[in-house]
Parts: C-alpha cells; structure tokens; sequence
C-alpha cells in the first residue's frame, strides 16, 4: 500500500507561509515513502491525509490544518517505529534540561547567594545541558537508522 499525495492548492501560491508549511508536510510524506512502513501505520497516515485534502479552510485555519496533520503523522511513527526528524531530541530535550536541571540550579545559585534573581541564571546551563543530551540521543537514532531526513522548522 502507497501513501498517498497531498492534494495541489493552488490558493496558498500568493502565502509564503502556507506554501512553506505545505511543502514541509509534503517532503514528510517523501520521507515516509522511501521507508518501508506496514500496512496499518500507511493506512493511518492515508487517513490523516484524506482528513487534510478534505479541509478547504482559508489563510491561518489551512496553516493549523496542516501543523495538525504534520504533528499527528509526527507522533503516530514516532510512538510506533521509534522514527524522528533532526534534532528533534535537541528541541525536546533542551526544555526538559531548563526545567529540570535550570530551575533548581538556578534556586541553589539564587539561595546560596542570598538574591533570588539570580535564579535566571540556572536556565542557560540547564539548556545547554538539554541540547547537549539531545544531541546524543539525535546521533544514537541516526547511527541506528531511525532519523528521518527532514528538520521541522515551526
């Protein structure tokens, strides 16, 4: 079974915004096609494709549209083959090292040092903490063949 196309709207040539996020969404799909993927994943990503070629919602509703289908597609191989995009454990990691490494480093700063406005400065170090355990995981899933050649710019 084929993953289908999306459907050519010729409406969003004036929106560089809307062409961009379309085309986004149509190199996924490309990316998808060179991988051998069962039936029922192909099914699913059909499904998500009819909804969207369905939709004829004008300007921001078509962008939200498009971001929807792109991220349901995203998590759907994601959960189930273990497939990502680049840097997509940098961007998700580099969050998690703000929150969970940033914010109480800087509270120890901020304490320790009596100025709680130095709290901010845990952030950048729980950041870089962030990408760079992200990064790792990135290589480890190119090593492995689970990256796909595509960086999802929002």
């Amino acid at each position: 079974m084929k993953i289908k196309e999306l459907k050519k709207r010729p409406e969003i040539d004036h929106n560089k915004n809307q062409m961009r996020a379309h085309a986004q969404l149509d190199k996924l799909l490309t990316e998808l096609k060179k991988r051998e993927l069962p039936v029922e994943t192909v099914m699913s990503i059909n499904n998500e494709i009819d909804q969207f070629n369905s939709v004829s919602t004008p300007d921001k509703g078509l962008i939200k549209q498009i971001k929807k289908t792109q991220s349901d597609i995203l998590k759907l191989i994601e959960t189930n083959h273990q497939l990502v995009t680049k840097n997509h454990y940098q961007n998700t990691w580099m969050t998690v090292g703000m929150a969970a490494f940033g914010l109480p480093l800087g509270v120890v700063f901020g304490t320790s040092l009596g100025n709680m406005a130095l709290l901010a400065i845990g952030l950048p170090i729980g950041m870089v903490v962030g990408m760079v355990v992200g990064s790792e995981k990135d290589k480890k899933a190119f090593k492995e063949g689970r990256q796909i050649d595509l960086e999802i710019k929002d």
